[in-house]
């Protein structure tokens, strides 16, 4: 599933072609890939054409474009193997494409915009946008209101997690992946910032410590910046940038995917274990519960 790194380079690229551009012509090849909008597919296109885009925002894993008045914007979950991929107008439509948008950008032109998601987990929908409770003055779609900042927006109070981090009676991972605590770091990445840390993926909150705790938000903030600088992680073609080109931190990896071979830090071969119907990875060795 594409996680912060992957969604904030599928934003950054959408961003210059998207940013004023009017939507010319909406087309839903598959009406699935709007089980989130609040109505029928005609009630999607018809909001949407004609429509102005302001640039691309995000939050955790959702991306939104804000339309016309800045009242609504169209909010995109790229679930498990969704794309927006830039297309030129006469480019053939590819057979996983769900929902077409033909725009017209000011400094470049026609563009396409292409969602395409072989597995149908990502969606797109029209939603109202609303203020956020710490921040009145901005909003966001109020589907995505109860998601949490994460660790590398520009307001993320690092104080305030570690206050709500240190009351949660949880394991460190769960708490990692609960999006109402802190969004966007998902399991590569929390596996990366454990290992980092040197922080068994079950060690209880109760007794992690600020300082450790503190460290291991400093880990979370460095591997999340690392693997952005590299595009993202991709292990197969499900995820790709706005051109289609694929992330490469996958060869950064030092725990996650990497189960039988040696930590890079002290030899021990890399764990994995069955959590929350996924894995975790972890050196046995570096990362011991402490109690």
């Amino acid at each position: 599933m594409p996680e912060l790194p992957e969604v904030e380079v599928v934003r950054g690229g959408l961003t210059p072609a998207v940013t004023g551009a009017r939507v010319c012509r909406v087309r839903v090849l598959d009406s699935r890939s709007l089980r989130r909008h609040p109505g029928p597919s005609e009630d999607f296109v018809e909001r949407l054409t004609g429509a102005t885009l302001a640039h691309a925002s995000r939050r955790g894993k959702y991306l939104w474009l804000p339309v016309t008045d800045a009242s609504e914007a169209l909010v995109v979950h790229l679930g498990m193997s969704g794309q927006l991929l830039l297309r030129d107008p006469n480019a053939d439509v590819a057979k996983l494409t769900r929902i077409v948008l033909d725009v017209e950008q000011p400094a470049y032109g026609p563009v396409r915009i292409d969602f395409v998601d072989q597995r149908i987990f990502g969606s797109m929908a029209i939603d109202e946008l609303v203020p956020t409770n710490d921040r009145p003055d901005e909003r966001v779609p109020a589907s995505v209101a109860h998601i949490a900042r994460d660790p590398l927006d520009a307001h993320f109070d690092d104080r305030a997690f570690l206050d709500r981090l240190a009351r949660r009676d949880t394991t460190i991972k769960r708490a990692l992946l609960d999006q109402t605590l802190v969004s966007g770091i998902g399991n590569i990445y929390a596996d990366e910032a454990l290992w980092a840390a040197r922080v068994h993926y079950d060690q209880p909150t109760r007794v992690l410590g600020r300082a450790r705790a503190r460290t291991l938000l400093g880990e979370v903030c460095a591997v999340l910046t690392r693997a952005l600088a590299e595009g993202g992680t991709s292990f197969d073609a499900q995820y790709v940038n706005v051109n289609g080109a694929s992330g490469y931190f996958s060869h950064s990896l030092n725990a996650y995917g990497q189960q039988g071979l040696p930590c890079p830090r002290c030899g021990t071969p890399i764990v994995r274990e069955v959590f929350m119907n996924r894995g975790s990875h972890f050196c046995p060795r570096c990362q011991r519960i402490r109690l």
